[in-house]
């Protein structure tokens, strides 16, 4: 006979089990009060949105206007009433009281874009009478074409002709990156490769020179046009800073913002809040912008992503990128394993640079600084060229350039006339593109300059008493190494054009 089971047995199981669910819906319902509670007294603590935050200017260019928005004359005509707008919405409508010296909306302030020659914050093209080729200029995310300015200006007297493009959602406030989508960037970059193909004709080359987003931006126009979109032809890439794999923390972005929008709270669909000092580049930043860039990324894993064995794009461009091995915004690892190792062998390179081992703060280095040098040097073959720019030896701040061949392996040390500059330790993200000579970003302030110059500050005091973070201030702006960067690229796209004209 089958057993009888204990009433009393199952009613303990029973309140037993209702326990357990009570104890983890209470302590589900406690974590989201804690959440709650600690985004409130966070918001709080916020600074109040400012009329830059919270206006939505209504002339920007997106993805949807590709047809009515053709030539970069029609692109930039736009863009003139983008810039009406943001002088009549924006500059007139702030408040006396809040028109400050460092405040970039104050009109005539020492921040103020529009009070210089020239508003870098706009698209810009440089001519040259008879091209030897054509150059798109792709900054980063919240920046500006300034952030190009140097490189462009280079190029174009070596005879190119430069467009240096602002991408949707930039130079103008930071509430552009409320609602703007990547898709509005890339239907933006697409517009102006056409517009120098025409420009230049289609016998001369065509390059990409892409800054951190801006970078993942032209590896995507590549992807697409391998992968058969109708597409001016790219013949090689620049990519410095690319944004490639970024926090996965990003892809959480959007659910702040969603949250924010159900709540009625505005302030959710930020992930910072502060002073607008910098003229080029906004400090404040959306969550919309954490979200577009994580898809940017996820389209080219999804694009690269191809079974074993199957062969890499077809008639992809050849990749120059400079990285540094430091670099809080975005992953090195993954520009390595992610890119490089998923395009065809023999045809691209890295430079990467090191951070100062032998520096004097170089024993306060956090657990696991990177340290790629041995791993990539010893370790397989790699599918690409590498050099990385480092100490020479112990005990020296002189650099060596160390090359590993994509061919045969081989390992060659080269000297140079690099040396890290006194006090600094490594690159960071946002130095690449600048040179040591700027002049908002540079080493060392111009004289007589007037403008707001944010290269070196030397700031001491109490900690908490700045509204803006110390660890801001003191991150490096400018590469020391710009002009080997330079020379490199000069002899990466003259290199191609010595190879057309023996073809």
């Amino acid at each position: 006979m089958p057993e009888e089971s204990d009433p009393g047995s199952s009613a303990m199981s029973g309140r037993l089990l209702r326990h357990v669910g009570c104890f983890f819906a209470y302590s589900l319902l406690g974590g989201v009060v804690a959440v709650v509670v600690g985004y409130s007294l966070r918001l709080k603590a916020t600074p109040d949105l400012m009329v830059w935050h919270t206006v939505a200017l209504q002339s920007e260019f997106h993805a949807r206007d590709a047809d009515r928005v053709r030539t970069l004359d029609d692109y930039r005509a736009l863009e003139d009433r983008l810039f009406t707008e943001l002088q009549t919405r924006v500059y007139d409508q702030v408040a006396p009281e809040n028109r400050r010296r460092f405040e970039r909306y104050s009109r005539g302030g020492v921040a103020d874009p529009l009070a210089q020659p020239v508003n870098w914050n706009r698209t810009f093209e440089l001519a040259a009478p008879a091209p030897r080729g054509g150059v798109l200029l792709l900054h980063g995310l919240s920046d500006s074409p300034y952030s190009m300015r140097a490189l462009a200006e280079r190029l174009n007297a070596r005879g190119f002709q430069v467009i240096g493009l602002r991408l949707p959602g930039h130079g103008t406030v930071p509430s552009g990156l409320l609602d703007v989508s990547w898709k509005d960037w890339a239907a933006a970059v697409r517009l102006a490769a056409r517009e120098l193909e025409r420009h230049t004709g289609k016998g001369k080359p065509l390059y990409i020179v892409g800054y951190s987003t801006g970078a993942a931006l032209a590896v995507d126009y590549a992807i697409s046009r391998a992968l058969g979109e109708d597409l001016p032809p790219v013949s090689r890439m620049v990519l410095m800073s690319p944004a490639i794999g970024v926090s996965p923390a990003a892809a959480l972005a959007v659910w702040q913002q969603r949250v924010g929008r159900m709540l009625g709270v505005p302030k959710l669909a930020w992930t910072d809040i502060l002073p607008e000092y910098d003229p080029y580049k906004y400090n404040s930043f959306t969550a919309n912008a954490a979200e577009q860039v994580y898809a940017v990324t996820q389209e080219i894993a999804k694009q690269l992503d191809r079974p074993a064995g199957a062969s890499a794009p077809a008639d992809f461009p050849r990749i120059l990128a400079f990285q540094s091995v430091a670099d809080a915004t975005v992953s090195t690892p993954a520009l390595i394993d992610a890119l490089f190792r998923s395009l065809a062998p023999g045809r691209h390179e890295l430079v990467l640079f090191d951070i100062n081992r032998e520096a004097d703060v170089a024993d306060l280095f956090a657990p696991g600084a990177p340290d790629f040098r041995q791993r990539l040097l010893t370790g397989p073959a790699l599918p690409f060229g590498l050099t990385i720019i480092a100490n020479a030896n112990r005990g020296t701040d002189k650099m060596v350039a160390i090359h590993r061949s994509a061919t045969s392996g081989a390992v060659t040390r080269e000297p140079t006339d690099l040396a890290w500059p006194p006090g600094t330790f490594s690159l960071t993200h946002v130095a690449l593109p600048f040179a040591p000579d700027d002049p908002i970003y540079g080493e060392r302030r111009p004289k007589g300059s007037e403008h707001i110059y944010l290269g070196r500050t030397a700031l001491q005091g109490e900690r908490g008493l700045l509204v803006v973070s110390p660890a801001d201030l003191m991150r490096l702006r400018h590469n020391p190494f710009f002009e080997y960067m330079a020379a490199r690229i000069d002899a990466f796209l003259v290199d191609e054009q010595v190879a057309a004209r023996d073809r």
